[in-house]
C-alpha cells in the first residue's frame, strides 16, 4: 500500500461516524453469549467463524461461551476488498464433519444476507442437524434478498457502509475499535 492509499484510509477513519463504541459492543457480545448459551449449551455445537469478517466477532464471542463446543472456520466471500458484492467465491470449507451436528455460524454482518444464506445451505447440504447464525451487526434494510434474519444479533445499524470489528473498508480498517459508518456512504 502506498502513502496516498494509507492517507486515504486514515482520512476515511477520521471522518467516519462512530455508531458503536467498544464498550457498547462488549455489552452486545455479552447478551449474544447469554442467548447462545440458553439455546446451545447442551448441544456441543460446531462453531464456524466466517473469514475474514467473522474473525474479530468470533474471537470476542467464543471466550464468553462457557460450555463445550468445537471451533472451525469457513471462508466464502462476495466482496474481495470492494464496497459492493459480486459472485460468491469459496476459499475454504470446514475441516470438521458437519453431519449430525448443531452448527453455529459466526459472522460480522448480516447485510444482503446472500453469503450467510449460502453458508447455511452448504451446512444443510453437509447434513448438519440444525444450523444457527450469529452476527455482530445487522444492517436495517427494507428488503433483504438472502437470509432474512440471524438467530443471534448483537447490534443494528442503518443502511450505510460500515466498518470495524471485523468489517472492512476496501480491505482495511477491520481492526477499528468500534463500528463506524463511512462519511458519505
Amino acid at each position: 500500500m502506498n502513502t496516498k492509499e494509507i492517507s486515504n484510509i486514515e482520512t476515511v477513519l477520521a471522518k467516519a461516524d462512530q455508531l458503536y463504541t467498544e464498550k457498547q459492543l462488549s455489552q452486545a457480545l455479552d447478551e449474544m453469549a447469554d442467548a447462545i448459551h440458553q439455546q446451545l449449551h447442551q448441544k456441543y455445537p460446531l462453531c464456524l467463524s466466517v473469514m475474514l469478517g467473522g474473525l474479530i466477532p468470533a474471537g470476542q464471542l467464543l471466550p464468553r461461551l462457557t460450555f463445550p463446543l468445537e471451533i472451525d472456520y469457513i471462508h466464502a466471500t462476495r466482496y474481495r476488498g470492494e464496497t459492493t458484492g459480486r459472485e460468491l467465491q469459496w476459499v475454504r470449507y470446514p475441516q470438521q464433519s458437519l453431519a449430525g451436528r448443531n452448527v453455529l455460524i459466526i459472522d460480522d454482518i448480516l447485510d444482503e444476507g446472500l453469503t450467510l444464506k449460502a453458508l447455511v445451505e452448504y451446512c444443510q447440504q453437509q447434513e448438519a442437524q440444525k444450523v444457527f447464525t450469529a452476527v455482530l451487526v445487522e444492517k436495517q434494510l427494507e428488503q433483504r434478498p438472502g437470509l432474512q434474519q440471524a438467530d443471534f444479533t448483537g447490534v443494528y445499524v442503518p443502511d450505510r457502509y460500515v466498518f470495524g470489528y471485523g468489517m472492512d473498508y476496501q480491505g482495511q480498517l477491520r481492526y477499528a475499535p468500534g463500528i463506524y459508518a463511512v462519511h458519505g456512504l
